[in-house]
């Protein structure tokens, strides 16, 4: 039922800010709309931390509004400065054409590709490459105030802190903005979702339309999502939660969800799973096995929606034989020795490094002066060199921490 979706949306913890609140309530509630939300480029696939938005493109979509996702194949030339310390390494034109094809892919896992509300990719590089700056500034720059633009948090921040900001970045809230405008101008879109480090840019973009066609849209910011600790949520130790299988695989995704701290696990559930939210209410106040088996169910559901039931099974599978069982899952990643190689004796050192369990021989030797390694369930403390008494029907499980597992299968 759409009558109940904006609150269906705010009860689900999308809701930060907005530019007015009870028209947006209205237009979701009674209408249907198309709505953007833009995304730069600059990596091979997007991570969790984009994965708010996803989910709200996915929920609005499935009360029969239109997801319009803007890649930022311009935008992404010159680099977002919102929340950002530095500026961002500038990509070519063909790396940036290639993020944008895999993260298409992430996409259409979670959004419907046909129908009458099927998503609608677009790419600013369409409207912004060749733009006449002269032309440009004349039409455009004389909407926009420098004493306006440095108010906002992606410029003051910057500045307070003594960071460089370039000509270069400053320019991307008007380029934003100017998405916007031509967003509502030739594809009817009347609300922009962006996370809370966006709302300069949204309003800009707001101001901008009104403007120049005399047309009301909206805007509508996500919060910033940080676990109990008051970390972003998404950044581990060994880096980025990726939504691309390539990147990560099932198993890894799975395990990340499952590792959620005990006070974010109901938060999640809300904001990135389908579950009901009448159903979530039910498992508040949890503690022990109760709250672990709340951590099975989001990291089932999370990896559900992302790589399929399958893989979600097998993930959990996976976990119960790794971390119960002592046992090996069929969905670790697996590299293969030859039993004659094994036979002479292979330097573990060798195979953690290939396996990208350390990036060095510092790297290494740091690890295991931490005891960060396990060869089948048992702390490794000095090197050593693996043999065929190390196989376990024919496998030898390597461990780095808690979370990342490796299979050594022996043909």
């Amino acid at each position: 039922m759409q009558n109940n979706l904006f609150s269906k949306f705010n009860d689900r913890g999308y809701i930060f800010q907005c530019t007015n609140t009870e028209n947006v309530e209205a237009l979701l509630n009674n209408t249907k709309i198309k709505f953007y939300i833009g995304f730069d480029c600059t990596a091979k696939s997007l991570h969790v931390g984009s994965l708010v938005q996803i989910m709200c493109l996915r929920l609005l979509q499935n009360h029969g509004h239109t997801p319009v996702v803007l890649l930022g194949g311009g935008t992404t030339l010159i680099g977002d400065p919102s929340g950002k310390d530095e500026s961002r390494k500038i990509l070519s034109e063909k790396e940036i054409n290639k993020n944008i094809q895999n993260i298409k892919k992430v996409f259409l896992k979670f959004l419907k590709s046909s129908g009458k509300n099927k998503v609608i990719f677009v790419d600013n590089k369409k409207w912004l490459k060749n733009l006449n700056y002269i032309n440009f500034l004349r039409n455009y720059g004389k909407n926009f105030t420098i004493n306006k633009m440095l108010t906002y948090d992606s410029v003051k921040n910057r500045l307070e802190r003594e960071q460089s900001l370039s000509f270069l970045e400053f320019n991307y809230m008007i380029f934003q903005a100017y998405d916007f405008f031509i967003l509502r101008k030739k594809y009817k879109v009347e609300l922009q979702i962006g996370g809370s480090d966006q709302w300069g840019n949204i309003v800009n973009g707001v101001d901008l339309v009104r403007k120049m066609l005399n047309k009301e849209v909206f805007g509508l910011t996500t919060p910033l999502i940080l676990n109990s600790n008051g970390t972003k949520m998404g950044k581990t130790n060994t880096g980025a939660v990726w939504l691309d299988k390539k990147l990560l695989s099932s198993y890894d995704y799975w395990q990340f969800w499952r590792n959620t701290g005990d006070e974010d696990v109901i938060r999640y559930l809300k904001l990135f799973t389908e579950i009901d939210i009448e159903e979530i209410d039910k498992l508040q106040n949890l503690k022990g096995s109760d709250i672990n088996n709340a951590k099975v169910i989001l990291a089932n559901e999370t990896t559900k929606l992302l790589h399929g039931k399958a893989e979600a099974e097998k993930a959990e599978k996976s976990s119960i034989n790794t971390f119960e069982k002592k046992l090996g899952g069929d969905s670790l990643p697996i590299k293969k020795i030859e039993e004659i190689k094994l036979i002479k004796g292979i330097n573990l050192k060798e195979i953690l490094i290939d396996i990208k369990f350390a990036s060095s021989n510092s790297d290494y030797r740091r690890n295991l002066n931490n005891h960060a390694y396990r060869i089948n369930n048992q702390i490794i403390d000095k090197d050593i060199i693996l043999t065929t008494k190390d196989m376990m029907n024919d496998f030898i499980k390597i461990s780095f921490g808690k979370k990342k597992h490796y299979l050594i299968k022996i043909i």
